[in-house]
């Protein structure tokens, strides 16, 4: 098995994507039912600092190796995410501007 550690998963339901007549990729669509979309921010959420900021779901629309349009929220509860924000940090601390 792979050790590879993901920071996002796979949600909704994405359709086939569309293409103008010179083959250049235009758009696709991407379906929620509501109770997926209530679980995608009560889950994957960014936390909100005092000043308001955070809040956020990152949703990003993908093609797949094998040519499947995808759509993947960002977890930033997931083990990938914590051990990437763990790095950022230890990083700020030792390049200090003085």
């Amino acid at each position: 098995m792979s050790d590879k550690k993901y920071d996002s998963v796979l949600v909704g339901y994405a359709e086939e994507p569309k293409y103008n007549d010179q083959g250049e990729l235009m758009s696709w669509k991407v379906r929620f039912k509501d109770n997926e979309m209530s679980e995608i921010v009560e889950k994957y959420a960014t936390k909100r600092s005092p000043d308001g900021k955070g809040g956020n779901v990152y949703l990003t629309m993908f093609m797949a190796k094998s040519g499947k349009a995808c759509c993947r929220v960002y977890d930033p509860n997931s083990e990938a995410a914590q051990e990437w924000a763990n790095k950022r940090d230890q990083k700020e601390e030792t390049d200090l501007p003085f």
